[in-house]
């Protein structure tokens, strides 16, 4: 199950994860007062950001800087009930209905920070590369050398001298190392207590006052688990999910929805995969 940047950052910040304040806003008025909020704090500007289930939303303009609370409302007046067109949504597209605004900072260093569950060797992997803002399958396939990993017994956690590791090898300053320990740890504690099969922090900002923050996340979980996490479970957005897929969700089936004419439907991932290769 995935849910929006907002409610990550939500479940983040419970574990101490270093977010910047944000409210989420369904109209421009709400967004107007949101932003009010934030730039009266002293900051000279904020963000407006649409709020669907997809990467690419910078690049696709819907993450965008307000300097005043009246700027705020005509971005989420144009974002809201848009059409938002990412690599990852495909050319159909998803709405959005909702925008999330967020206090502004003064960005020094973006890097990339993701846990994931790697099934090769049972183990949750930590990737972390000093390319940040960028698509992390762009930099495996142009710089592979720029991903630093490490892997994480279970029986132990992430030990302070892996998260260092990963700190030096982005090149973060030896008076930071210590916040990048903290960050990483509180990351990886949010990962194992949500049951999560991914959590991405990109990017992670290290600011010109010195502070490491998660200035967008997003995370994925287990299905298998949602019934420990009830107040996770009822984050789910299914106007972001295909209406096939939660039809069948609502009978325990497991249910893909893929372009085409033939359907195919099985008893098993092994029996699926053999009847996929012979159509």
């Amino acid at each position: 199950m995935n849910i929006h940047e907002y409610q990550a950052k939500q479940i983040l910040a419970k574990y101490g994860v270093a977010v910047p304040k944000g409210k989420i806003a369904f109209t421009p008025a709400e967004a107007e007062e949101a932003a009010r909020e934030f730039l009266a704090d002293g900051n000279g500007v904020c963000v407006v950001k649409a709020q669907i289930h997809a990467g690419g939303r910078g690049k696709a303009g819907g993450v965008k800087l307000a300097k005043s609370k009246d700027e705020a409302a005509n971005i989420a007046r144009e974002l809201l009930g848009k059409t938002l067109v990412t690599h990852q949504t495909g050319p159909q597209g998803k709405e959005v209905k909702k925008v999330y605004v967020e206090e502004g900072c003064g960005i020094a260093r973006e890097l990339y920070l993701g846990f994931v569950v790697d099934r090769s060797t049972q183990r949750v992997a930590v990737m972390a590369s000093s390319e940040g803002g960028v698509e992390i399958e762009e930099v495996a396939e142009r710089s592979p050398e720029k991903i630093l990993k490490e892997f994480i017994d279970p029986a132990v956690g992430l030990q302070a001298f892996q998260a260092r590791k990963l700190a030096f090898g982005l090149g973060i300053d030896k008076a930071l190392v210590g916040k990048a320990v903290k960050f990483m740890t509180a990351l990886y504690n949010a990962f194992v207590a949500s049951d999560c099969s991914m959590a991405e922090i990109n990017p992670l900002v290290v600011t010109k006052g010195g502070d490491i923050i998660a200035l967008d996340a997003k995370m994925s979980f287990d299905d298998n688990a949602l019934f420990r996490h009830k107040d996770i479970e009822g984050m789910r957005d299914l106007d972001e999910e295909d209406p096939k897929e939660v039809a069948a969700s609502r009978f325990n089936l497991n249910y893909v929805a893929l372009d085409g004419t033939i359907g195919c439907m099985v008893n098993g991932a092994g029996l699926a995969m053999a009847t996929m290769d012979m159509i």
